[in-house]
């Protein structure tokens, strides 16, 4: 049965044909702080008994379905207003060591890292060391593209070259030396990389944006990324269990990926390169950064709105880009965001129902498709028009 979203009509309980309370909120219409770390504080509704019970079955019964808890190396979480309905953790962080996967074990967030080094730039816009607009090679002077602006590469419109791939021209790179973030900026001014397509004109998805930020941020603050990100978002909020990896030679006190059949896979030359990927963390602390965002005091309306709305409509299509965030949006004036990740044999996606408050966050360091089920979730809890092929439990 899906549950639509929660409308409020003072602290009356609304019900559907069979009787499920909608909003997970509590008669006395008490509020719960969900998140209290520094100056940061976010409030919302408690959630009932009944919302909680009702849809813990439903979410496990979604887990068990689609992630086979015996084969899944990983965290998957669900959450409405800050508050945990259904969490699992299995599989192995390091296989080879025994080490297991548990709430507290950090694993590679691939892509989901982009997430976290956008909101640190619009927390700099706010502080006001960074201005969205301004060129790259304001902040980063050898950069060797003016047009190119801060807001292009957070919403991947710069034009630029994945380094992953230009790595691989002849002459440009020795893949027997580890690459760098300042690297990959030398590269760009010092070799004929060249453009995919001209700055601002078009979307096209590429690592070297948020490899850039990362040097942007440190720039401007004068300090390493890793430390930068550590002061600003993971101590503040209280994320422990969170970092930046950005030294190859501890690559043996990490937790691991693996290919499907547990076939460890090799760090490699583009390792060490940070902002775009390399940041571990777990569910929980993920919750803690998403329930966050909502949080006047961590991050302006301003940028919020800067960040959660799209920026590319050359194209027809569902599909778009804010700051840092996917989305998708529908006719119906619905707007789903997301951000997904694959790094080697690590895949992870964080849901962000921003009208719904509900945050679905999956994590894997052994290569599986399965990690972007989030999305079947969704319909569940709001009026997401999704058409899967396969039947969703419960699903009307």
């Amino acid at each position: 049965m899906r549950i639509s979203r929660y409308i409020p009509i003072l602290s009356l309980f609304l019900f559907l044909s069979c009787n499920k309370d909608k909003s997970g909120k509590n008669g006395n219409d008490s509020n719960d702080t969900v998140l209290l770390a520094d100056k940061y504080e976010v409030s919302f509704p408690k959630l009932s008994p009944k919302f909680t019970s009702e849809n813990k079955t439903y979410v496990e019964n979604f887990y068990n379905k689609y992630y086979n808890p015996k084969d899944f190396s990983g965290g998957f979480l669900v959450a409405k207003n800050g508050q945990i309905i259904y969490e699992n953790y299995s599989g192995f962080a390091y296989k080879e060591k025994g080490d297991k996967i548990t709430a507290e074990k950090p694993i590679h967030i691939a892509s989901v890292s982009k997430m976290l080094t956008a909101v640190c730039v619009l927390k700099l816009v706010d502080e006001g060391e960074i201005e969205l607009d301004k060129s790259v090679k304001t902040y980063l002077p050898t950069f060797p593209h003016e047009e190119t602006s801060v807001r292009m590469l957070l919403n991947h419109r710069s034009g630029l070259r994945n380094y992953a791939y230009f790595t691989d021209d002849k002459g440009v790179w020795d893949k027997h030396k580890t690459l760098t973030n300042q690297d990959v900026l030398d590269l760009l001014a010092t070799k004929p990389i060249g453009l995919e397509s001209k700055p601002g004109t078009r979307f096209g998805y590429c690592n070297t944006n948020y490899a850039l930020l990362a040097l942007i941020i440190e720039k401007v603050t004068g300090k390493k990324y890793a430390d930068v990100m550590k002061e600003m978002i993971f101590e503040p909020l209280g994320m422990k269990n969170t970092f930046v990896f950005d030294n190859l030679e501890k690559k043996d006190e990490v937790s691991q990926s693996y290919k499907n059949n547990y076939l460890r896979l090799a760090f490699e030359f583009l390792d060490q390169v940070y902002g775009d990927k390399n940041i571990y963390s777990t569910p929980r602390d993920l919750l803690k950064f998403e329930t966050a965002t909502y949080s006047d005091e961590f991050l302006s309306n301003k940028m919020k709105a800067e960040m959660f709305k799209g920026y590319s409509y050359e194209t027809k299509g569902q599909r778009n880009y804010g700051l840092g965030i996917r989305m998708m949006e529908f006719e119906t004036g619905q707007t789903y965001f997301f951000h997904n990740g694959w790094w080697h044999g690590n895949t992870s996606s964080l849901v962000t129902l921003r009208k719904e408050n509900v945050t679905i966050i999956s994590l894997s360091n052994k290569y599986t498709h399965k990690t972007y089920q989030t999305k079947k979730l969704a319909p569940h809890f709001g009026d997401y028009p999704f058409k899967f092929k396969d039947a969703v439990i419960g699903a009307e």
